[in-house]
């Protein structure tokens, strides 16, 4: 068995005369929690549709868990899919719709797996109410719970916490973190502070191009910047940007100083030391320092 979960090479889609996506090609190892993101338009439902095997490339290759995703069955019992405007059918108790759909997955004990998707995604009180009276928010819980179901090797979430409320979605992104190891996860989502929190590799994509893709160490730790998270005291900006080496510095205030750096002139760690030293020395109580860019900051800068 190949360590692959999904590898997509020169994978071009074509709607007509539009170009959806063109040419991508990356790979989501076995065990991964792996982000796809990008603004509107970038062809991130497009390239998630082909990995559920619901769209067809136009050209190149692209390969799921060592098959093709589309043939008949190639992917049964392997494959949980959270689609972003999932709708569920009317007529049907909550608890009732989930046993039937893992009944058709074929797994053992169909109520039990039923009912203990849904408590992962915090919504047992629901088992008997009637799927028009959910709220958008409720259906897209029951939703995440059929693509859990069974604990399928491969999961692809398109947005899984839009319309949930804090608690619930914090429920949910633990549901994640917890599958990282034992399962390969792939989510896409416009919230890229979520996505810092939970992916360990990620696809950055812009107009149907792939822009960057890898580690999310990696992609932010592109810029020579660096930040500090501030607990008390007073930081006086002009002061850190007139240390050597500092090109600039910006507090934030949920009390973030961000610090840009020569990195050709200055390792890194020497500004750092720099930095927080003068802080300690000016009576700055600090929590942590982390090195490079948030994922929102260095998106922003390639698409």
């Amino acid at each position: 068995m190949s360590d692959i979960a999904i590898e997509l090479v020169g994978v071009s889609r074509r709607f007509g005369p539009k170009v959806a996506v063109d040419g991508v090609s990356l790979r989501v190892q076995r065990g991964q929690v792996y982000g796809l993101i990008g603004p509107n338009g970038a062809g991130k439902t497009t390239t998630f549709s082909m990995m559920c095997g619901y769209l067809r490339p136009s050209a190149g290759s692209l390969r799921v868990m060592d098959v093709e995703p589309w043939a008949d069955g190639a992917l049964k019992g392997k494959l949980g899919v959270l689609p972003q405007d999932a709708i569920l059918p009317g007529g049907w108790k909550v608890g009732t719709l989930l046993t039937y759909w893992a009944r058709l997955s074929g797994l053992n004990a169909p109520e039990r797996e039923a009912r203990e998707s849904l408590e992962k995604v915090g919504l047992v009180e629901a088992w008997n109410v009637e799927t028009p009276a959910l709220s958008h928010g409720m259906a897209k819980r029951v939703a995440l719970a059929q693509a859990l179901m069974g604990r399928p090797p491969l999961v692809l979430l398109d947005e899984p916490t839009a319309g949930m409320d804090p608690k619930i979605a914090h429920q949910v992104r633990q549901v994640i973190q917890d599958m990282r190891g034992q399962q390969t996860v792939v989510v896409s989502s416009h919230n890229l502070q979520e996505l810092e929190q939970l992916c360990d590799a990620a696809a950055i994509l812009d107009r149907g191009r792939l822009v960057q893709a890898g580690s999310l160490a990696d992609l932010t730790r592109q810029a020579a910047e660096f930040r500090v998270q501030v607990a008390r005291g007073t930081v006086l900006v002009p002061e850190v940007e007139a240390l050597a080496g500092v090109l600039s510095a910006r507090l934030e205030a949920e009390g973030v100083l961000h610090v840009r750096f020569d990195g050709q002139a200055h390792p890194p760690e020497e500004v750092i030391s720099r930095v927080v030293g003068h802080l300690i020395q000016t009576g700055v109580l600090i929590l942590g320092v982390s090195r490079g860019q948030r994922l929102e900051e260095r998106v922003l800068q390639l698409t």
